[in-house]
């Protein structure tokens, strides 16, 4: 029996092409307006995606002036998109670093409870010097640091959402017990970084605890992962580095006493879906000439944590030695990797360096038919690259479109996805258990 493919919608922006904003095709909404991701929520779950994932961001971008990228809060819109949609996981990023483990607990077992056990929580543990004049975290907070706190933060967090016995709540009118207070607790912890008593001031919800996401490929991030995340995502730029992380990941869970099926692996796929692959790769090029090369260097300049790269030629080759070094960067240490990866395999110019992650930051990118995108899919999943794949479509809504009408059910006539929902939670569409008590 072949395996069954697990599909998450990111919801980004007008879509993942850093230019889609500018598309007459996409959306014509405002990003502040919920009637734009109700829309896209329900066209995920008509076609029976497992969820769907919003991204953060903690500050005003310095391209605002040329990129579509102030949007709702996540966690206030997945409370809407609950009520708007009735299987549908529904994943949102919040930072260990900028939030507060009592709080975020709160926050994110309450929505459980409004969507009836369909919240996923996406773990970042996010260092922005910008982010950090804007909480009152002012000064350095190394990577290592990070994960430290991190690790503190979702062990408070688990054992907030486990205050609290399944049968706390009686509700008994006739006996005037409201709920057993013996079957909640304190939690009383006391670390380096976080002191919470507890409990949580709410019952436990419908899936125990949320579903803990993941994103970060780092030695840290993975050992990370392979600890707490019940799903992964994680960018590549070609199936060999997916295959690659896949064993790895799955080693690391397993060596963390986890069941390997666990903790789902999904990269981020952005596929540009046209009548013929040509006609695809067009609906890219089009794309791409509407870019800002500017733009582009800031997002680059972001990825390194504030390095100036205004110097670099557009059409010079580039040298790693024009990078700082991945391992001692502090902000997105992964995806800067992936970076200086890129131009010491390819040669690349800063132009094609830019045109090459203009789609989707760094994950891979597919221009082709219904039936070529499907078979890739297929082809990732049965070659230990995958257990299913992050889908972030370049133009929103034209290409989620193209992939809910042409090849989800390429997929479903295949037998490789689900065509209706069996079980209630995001868990049981994940094939996740429920944590015990």
């Amino acid at each position: 029996m072949k395996k069954e493919i697990h599909l998450n919608l990111f919801i980004h922006s007008r879509g993942h092409h850093e230019a889609s904003w500018r598309d007459p095709a996409s959306t014509a909404l405002p990003l502040t307006d919920i009637r734009y991701y109700i829309d896209c929520a329900q066209k995920a779950e008509a076609a029976h995606f497992d969820s769907i994932f919003l991204a953060d961001l903690l500050t005003l971008p310095d391209d605002i002036d040329s990129a579509a990228r102030c949007w709702l809060e996540p966690v206030t819109t997945l409370a809407a998109l609950a009520i708007a949609t009735n299987h549908l996981g529904l994943i949102a990023t919040a930072s260990t670093t900028y939030s507060e483990p009592f709080n975020l607990a709160r926050q994110f077992a309450s929505i459980d409870h409004v969507s009836g056990g369909r919240v996923g929580w996406n773990i970042v543990t996010s260092f922005s010097p910008a982010a950090g004049r804007n909480f009152g975290k002012i000064g350095k907070l190394d990577h290592s640091l990070r994960y430290e706190m991190g690790e503190e933060f979702v062990t408070i967090a688990k054992a907030l959402w486990d205050s609290w016995d399944d049968d706390a709540v009686l509700d008994d009118r006739a006996g005037g017990v409201y709920v057993q207070k013996d079957r909640v607790r304190p939690i009383d912890y006391a670390g380096k970084h976080y002191t919470v008593a507890g409990p949580l001031n709410l019952p436990r919800s419908p899936q125990g605890r949320p579903v803990l996401v993941q994103a970060g490929s780092s030695e840290s991030g993975m050992n990370f992962a392979a600890r707490h995340a019940e799903a992964v995502f994680t960018a590549h730029l070609e199936k060999s580095t997916a295959q690659d992380f896949y064993r790895d990941l799955k080693a690391r869970v397993v060596a963390a006493s986890r069941p390997a099926d666990q903790s789902l692996i999904l990269p981020g796929l952005s596929p540009m879906i046209g009548g013929t692959e040509n006609e695809a790769k067009q609906l890219v090029q089009s794309l791409d000439d509407l870019s800002d090369p500017e733009v582009g260097r800031k997002r680059l300049s972001a990825n390194f944590g504030g390095q100036d790269f205004s110097h670099l030629p557009l059409d010079q080759p580039l040298r790693v030695e024009d990078f700082p070094d991945p391992g001692k960067n502090e902000a997105a240490r992964s995806r800067s990797a992936l970076i200086v990866s890129a131009v010491r395999q390819e040669g690349l110019t800063l132009r094609q360096l830019l045109a090459k992650f203009a789609g989707a930051r760094g994950h891979f990118v597919y221009a082709g038919t219904p039936e070529q995108v499907a078979d890739l899919i297929e082809d990732w999943i049965d070659t230990g690259a995958a257990d299913g794949f992050n889908i972030m479509p370049p133009l929103l809504p034209k290409m989620l479109d193209a992939f809910t009408d042409e090849v989800v059910p390429l997929l479903k006539r295949r037998g490789r996805f689900r065509t209706q929902y069996i079980g209630t939670t995001l868990r049981e569409h994940y094939g996740l258990t429920r944590p015990p008590m």
